[in-house]
C-alpha cells in the first residue's frame, strides 16, 4: 500500500497500526489464492464471450419494449445465452423476477403439485423459503407451497455434510418425493458451501434411487466460482439472482432460472400464467445493463472472491473463527465470521456500512427484515439497492452472532471496507 494512501486511511477513517499491520500480513499469505481463482476468472470470461458470440449478439438486442413485449429479441437471446453458459435447454432471464427468492419460489410452484414432497437435504433452508414453503406459523395465510397441498421434508447435515444414506433411504421409502431442494450456500448457517463436484456426487446418488427426480439447486451466490455450474453435474434445474454474481454489478434487477426446457416452461408458467410463460414481457430498457452485467460477471464475481478470502485472513489473525478458511477452495463469495458477541457483530457491520459508496453515513440497526425469523442487521451501501455481489454484509441477531460478508465490486474497495470494519470493532474494545 502507497504511503500517501495509507496516510489516508489513517487521518479519514482513524485506522491504526495496529490493522496495518494484520493488513500487509493478510495480504501476504492470500497471493497464492488469488492466483488460483484468476485461473477461474479467465476460463469463464472465455466462456460467457463464447456464449454471447455463438448467439450473434449485436446492437438490436439492446431492445425497448413496451406492452406486451412479444417478440423482444434481446430478451429472448438472453435466455439462450444463459442456456449455454448453463449448458442446458433452456433459460429464464427476466427483470420481472424482484429478487433469487422469487425466482426460486417460480422454479417450486411451477414444478409441484398437490401430494408432491419436496425434500430439503441440506437442513432447513434459508429464511426467505420458509414462507413459500410453509414453515413455521401455521395461522399465517401466506399461499405456500403447503397450504396447496405440497409436503415437505428435511434431512439435516451430518457433520456439516448431505447425510445422502439417510436421503437414499427417504427415496426408497417415500414415494411422493417428486423435488429435491438442494443449496450450495450456507444461508445464514455454519457450514462450508457445497462444491459443485460435492453437488455432483450428491445428484449420482439421488439419480440411482430415483432417476425421474428433479433435482433443484439454489445457486445464489455461486455462479462463476468454479469452472463448472451444477447443471454441468447432473442438476436438472437452478436459479439465482441478477444483483448477485451474475448480474457483474451492473444488472439493476432480475432473477433467472435455468436447466431442463420442461421444468423451465413449468417455472415460466408462475412468471406470468400458464399459457404465456415466457412470451411475454417487456423489458423496460434494461437488456444492455443484463448483458453487459453478465459480460463482466467472471471478473466481479472473482473480486467479490478475493475480497471473502482477504476477510476470512485478517480476521482470523484478529482472533475470530472463520468459515471457510482464508485457503479453503470456495463455491460461493460468502465470508462467515463468527462474533460470539452481539456488541462485536453490530460493530463490525456497521463498520462495512461506514466503508460503502453509497449511504455510507447511515447508521445501520438490526431490525424486523421482512421474511426473517430474527432481527436482522445489514450494511447495504450499494449502486443497486440490496446488491449483495457489491460489498455488503447481514447477520440475523441470534446467538452465536455470526456475520456473513459478501461481494466487492473491486478488490480494492472490499480490502478497505475490511479495514474500516475491523477497525471499528478494534476501536470499540
Amino acid at each position: 500500500m502507497l504511503n500517501s494512501t495509507k496516510q489516508m486511511l489513517m487521518d479519514t477513517y482513524k485506522i491504526n497500526e495496529e490493522v496495518f499491520n494484520l493488513y500487509e500480513k493478510a495480504l501476504e499469505d492470500v497471493k497464492d489464492q488469488f492466483k488460483f481463482y484468476d485461473e477461474i476468472r479467465e476460463f469463464n470470461q472465455l466462456k460467457v464471450l463464447k456464449a454471447l458470440q455463438d448467439e450473434n449478439i449485436s446492437e438490436s438486442h439492446f431492445t425497448n419494449s413496451s406492452g406486451y413485449g412479444y417478440g423482444d429479441i434481446g430478451r429472448d437471446s438472453l435466455d439462450k445465452v444463459y442456456a449455454r453458459i448453463f449448458n442446458t435447454e433452456s433459460a429464464l432471464v427476466r427483470p420481472h423476477f424482484v429478487n433469487g427468492t422469487h425466482a426460486i419460489g417460480a422454479a417450486l410452484f411451477g414444478n409441484l403439485r398437490p401430494n408432491d414432497t419436496m425434500l430439503s437435504v441440506c437442513g432447513l433452508p434459508y429464511d426467505t423459503l420458509h414462507n413459500i414453503i410453509g414453515i413455521g406459523d401455521d395461522d399465517k395465510k401466506v399461499g405456500s407451497l403447503k397450504e396447496y397441498g405440497v409436503k415437505y421434508k428435511m434431512i439435516a447435515l451430518k457433520n456439516e455434510k448431505v447425510d445422502i444414506e439417510k436421503v437414499k433411504s427417504e427415496l426408497r421409502e417415500d414415494k411422493s418425493i417428486k423435488l429435491v431442494h438442494i443449496q450450495r450456500s450456507t444461508g445464514y448457517g455454519w457450514r462450508k458451501s457445497l462444491s459443485v463436484d460435492e453437488i455432483g456426487e450428491i445428484i449420482k446418488e439421488i439419480k440411482t434411487v430415483n432417476p425421474e427426480v428433479i433435482v433443484f439447486v439454489d445457486n445464489c451466490y455461486g455462479e462463476f466460482i468454479d469452472t463448472k455450474e451444477p447443471t454441468d453435474v447432473g442438476a436438472d434445474i437452478v436459479a439465482g439472482s441478477l444483483i448477485k454474481n451474475i448480474g457483474g454489478g451492473i444488472a439493476p434487477t432480475g432473477g433467472y432460472i435455468a436447466g431442463k426446457e420442461e421444468y423451465v416452461t413449468q417455472a415460466s408458467y408462475r412468471l406470468t400464467i400458464p399459457g404465456i410463460g415466457g412470451e411475454c414481457g417487456s423489458t423496460f430498457g434494461v437488456m444492455r445493463q443484463l448483458y453487459e452485467g453478465l459480460f463482466l460477471a467472471p471478473h466481479v464475481a472473482m473480486e467479490a472472491v478475493k475480497g471473502a478470502v482477504f476477510c476470512a485472513r485478517i480476521m482470523e489473525l484478529s482472533g475470530f473463527e472463520v468459515l471457510p478458511k482464508y485457503n479453503d477452495k470456495r463455491s460461493d463469495i460468502i465470508q462467515s465470521i463468527k462474533f460470539n458477541d452481539k456488541n462485536k457483530l453490530i460493530n463490525f457491520i456497521k463498520g462495512i456500512q461506514k466503508g460503502s459508496p453509497i449511504d455510507s453515513f447511515a447508521e445501520c440497526e438490526p431490525w424486523d427484515m421482512p421474511g426473517y425469523e430474527d432481527q436482522v442487521i445489514m450494511a447495504a451501501g450499494a449502486f443497486v439497492q440490496g446488491a449483495s455481489i457489491e460489498l455488503s454484509a447481514d447477520a440475523p441477531i441470534r446467538e452465536p452472532y455470526i456475520g456473513y460478508l459478501q461481494g466487492g465490486l473491486t478488490f480494492d474497495h472490499a480490502k478497505i471496507g475490511i479495514l474500516i470494519a475491523l477497525s471499528k470493532l478494534l476501536s470499540a474494545k
